[in-house]
């Protein structure tokens, strides 16, 4: 859980201020700033879930798939909030992808700390 709030800080942040910036409005942008990260911080916890059953959590696969989870809130929650397209849009291709940076270099900050050791990338058949 340690880890879920130490990102859920990161995120937090970073979704404000895309937020804000997107709308021009303080209050608008928090709204969002609080629902987006809120329900993408549920997803993280179960993606974590899910990936503790593989043996082989490496950061790029384990970023990738969160980051279709993370696209895809980003979009409903500010469309649904702003009721602009636009919004929605901008949302879910600018927020995501600071935040899929963020979270990389998080995974790998936290594996270094706690002695988690990437499983190889095999890059193709061997015979």
């Amino acid at each position: 859980m340690k880890k879920t709030l130490s990102f859920a800080a990161i995120h937090f942040s970073i979704a404000f201020t895309v937020a804000y910036v997107l709308t021009g409005d303080i209050i608008l942008g928090s709204l969002i700033a609080m629902t987006e990260p809120t329900v993408n911080t549920g997803a993280f916890y179960l993606h974590e879930k899910i990936w503790k059953l593989s043996r082989q959590a490496r950061p790029v696969i384990k970023t990738a798939s969160f980051a279709v989870i993370h696209f895809n809130v980003a979009f409903l929650v500010g469309y649904l909030i702003s009721g602009d397209w636009l919004v929605g849009g901008a949302l879910a291709l600018v927020e995501p992808s600071i935040n899929t940076l963020a979270y990389f270099f998080h995974e790998k900050i936290w594996q270094r700390r706690h002695g988690v050791k990437p499983a190889p990338v095999h890059l193709g058949h061997h015979h």
